[in-house]
């Protein structure tokens, strides 16, 4: 395997204000798995969604909130936490700090899919 910089990767915007960078994965799906870091503004959300395969995502810098399937409310999250979602469980975060929240996301499946639930935003 490669050594990878991501200074080297391209970035995708996603709309309200975050930008994705596939570090591990390609959408030809030529690796078991896609490893991305997310960089979202002040104010992003997610919005609901989910995935048919597990999502593990650890916080690295900045502060926001996630709201999982299952679990009453928001909890916290910050840098070191970590999220294992499991596969088809609804889940989403958002950006509550002044500055932005970075994350790394691994999607255990070749490419990355994702079912959105709009009607279940917290």
């Amino acid at each position: 395997m490669p050594i990878i910089d991501v200074k080297d990767v391209p970035k995708q915007d996603f709309p309200g204000g975050a930008t994705y960078q596939t570090i591990v994965g390609d959408d030809k799906g030529s690796t078991p798995i896609r490893l991305g870091l997310q960089i979202s503004e002040p104010g992003y959300s997610t919005g609901t969604h989910s995935h048919p395969y597990m999502e593990v995502v650890t916080v690295i810098a900045g502060t926001g909130e996630a709201w999982v399937e299952g679990q009453d409310g928001v909890t916290s999250i910050s840098p070191g936490v970590t999220m294992v979602l499991p596969p088809n469980v609804k889940h989403g975060f958002r950006v509550t700090g002044t500055k932005q929240l970075k994350t790394y996301g691994v999607h255990t499946s070749p490419e990355r899919l994702v079912d959105w639930h709009p009607e279940e935003d917290a």
